[in-house]
């Protein structure tokens, strides 16, 4: 069983093709192994055995008839609890969503069961993802498998958590302003977050419209590579999906190379508030990419400075308006319909009772930045900095081929730590927000262990739009010379569970 959680991704979907292990067996080491470890990580919500085993039985007998195999067919998945399943629940880390069971799966749902991925279960998250640290869970924390008194990131701390204590090879989050990059960071793991439109949004959970994007989490860049390209493609029931081919990722992770290419190091991302030992590791990342044939140059992005204030105006004025239909009048939580109350006095005290501190301080921000008389201080002059930042990333990008940074300022915080101050909290996406902002595609991947305190650091890579190849192609040459380095990859260092 240890052997074979241990596997990566691909290497399982060559064993299953072949013969060697059964998607079945796969299924039964990974669900074993969840029983061992998840009481203690709590990375799931929900569990589905019997599902995951008759998809994994349906992979194994489609072999034994000689069809073809997809590139990750009868690999196992953990899902963030906010893309839909059909006959499982899908809750958003909510009470308002406790126990609902959605009639359809999300288009990334449908393409995974397509291509053969075996579905184990839904994964803990902030509620409707707003959050760092998955603290905001109305079903608990979870814990970061390096440090279980620590945060995985967030929103999506279950699936990054589920992948580094190999309860999963695979996961998929979603990233409004890093959450699966943040996440990816402080668990030692690789987290992608294609171009926005690159993967359906049908199904997914709204957040922030104009920022939220579902991608892949795994623990090697190829892996990642493999589900973008499985979950990726123009969907028509998305009216903001790209009608354009997936970028040749899983190419680019197969030759990674960065020689001759231009790096950027941005000027904002480092000064205070930045971890010591995060600054180092990051400055022997840039290093190592000179080593291996890129040319490193400072680019100045005056702009990213406004970036974290222009988000939390538009993100909660999104939100406010998304989450106006969790009204208690058509699915989810009902409370005080005795017959007696009025149906805004319904959803009013629905609202107070279903949603957590952290959704209600978003969703009154954004309804005080919506209103009459502030829409255009808080919210219009929020878009005009946005278009500054799509307007620095274009031209820095005439520069460089991609971005580095860190991606987060510092290493994972203990839980509760920063519980009682939420500009603390925003500041762990300090890095990350950018790129949402523009719509651009970013990489977070392991770079080290911090020396203060041996937790993990993560390199960030940003790309243009509809450039995502150049992340894998950047991010596989990185890995592969930090595993020839360590002699191993970084998750072997973790503690054991």
């Amino acid at each position: 069983m240890t052997d074979i959680i241990r596997l990566t991704a691909a290497d399982t979907a060559a064993k299953i093709a072949t013969g060697e292990l059964t998607a079945v067996q796969v299924a039964e080491a990974h669900l074993a192994r969840i029983e061992a470890v998840d009481e203690k990580v709590h990375a799931f919500l929900h569990v589905d055995r019997e599902g995951a085993l008759e998809q994994a039985r349906a992979v194994d007998a489609k072999r034994e008839r000689g069809e073809p195999l997809g590139p990750l067919a009868g690999v196992p998945i953990a899902l963030k609890d906010l893309f839909t399943t059909e006959g499982i629940p899908t809750t958003v880390g909510s009470k308002i969503l406790e126990g609902w069971i959605p009639p359809y799966d999300a288009t990334v749902t449908r393409r995974l069961k397509e291509a053969g991925l075996v579905v184990l279960g839904k994964t803990n998250m902030d509620e409707f993802a707003m959050g760092s640290s998955t603290e905001n869970s109305a079903y608990g924390p979870t814990g970061n498998p390096w440090d279980l008194t620590r945060v995985p990131g967030g929103s999506g701390g279950g699936s990054s958590a589920a992948i580094a204590s190999y309860q999963a090879p695979l996961a998929m989050g979603t990233d409004t302003g890093g959450s699966i990059r943040q996440p990816a960071a402080v668990t030692g793991t690789v987290g992608v977050k294609p171009t926005y439109g690159g993967v359906s949004r049908y199904g997914m959970v709204a957040f922030s419209s104009s920022l939220d994007q579902g991608g892949p989490c795994a623990r090697t860049v190829l892996d990642a590579a493999l589900l973008h390209e499985a979950i990726g493609g123009h969907d028509p029931l998305d009216s903001t999906s790209i009608d354009a081919p997936v970028p040749p990722v899983v190419e680019a992770a197969r030759s990674g190379s960065v020689e001759g290419m231009r790096v950027g190091v941005v000027k904002q991302f480092r000064g205070e508030g930045y971890q010591a030992g995060v600054v180092q590791r990051f400055d022997e990342s840039v290093e190592l990419l000179r080593e291996l044939g890129a040319e490193v140059v400072e680019v100045d992005c005056p702009s990213f400075d406004l970036a974290l204030s222009a988000y939390y105006l538009i993100a909660p004025s999104e939100c406010s308006s998304n989450l106006a239909r969790f009204d208690a009048m058509r699915y989810g939580l009902r409370v005080g319909d005795d017959g007696t109350r009025s149906a805004e006095e319904v959803t009013a005290l629905t609202r107070a009772a279903g949603f957590g501190d952290e959704v209600k301080r978003r969703v009154m921000l954004g309804t005080y930045a919506l209103s009459s008389g502030y829409y255009d201080a808080y919210y219009g002059s929020a878009q005009k900095v946005r278009t500054l930042i799509a307007r620095d990333f274009e031209r820095v990008f005439e520069q460089a081929d991609v971005l580095v940074s860190p991606t987060t300022p510092t290493t994972a915080f203990a839980i509760g730590e920063r519980a009682d101050d939420p500009m603390a909290m925003y500041l762990a996406d300090l890095c990350t927000i950018p790129a949402n902002l523009a719509g651009n595609a970013a990489m977070s991947l392991p770079c080290g262990l911090a020396p203060e305190d041996g937790l993990p650091v993560g390199l960030q890579i940003i790309a243009p739009a509809m450039r995502d190849e150049r992340l894998y192609k950047v991010g596989a040459a990185v890995e592969a010379a930090f595993v020839e380095r360590w002699g191993h990859p970084l998750l072997e260092e973790a503690p054991s569970l």
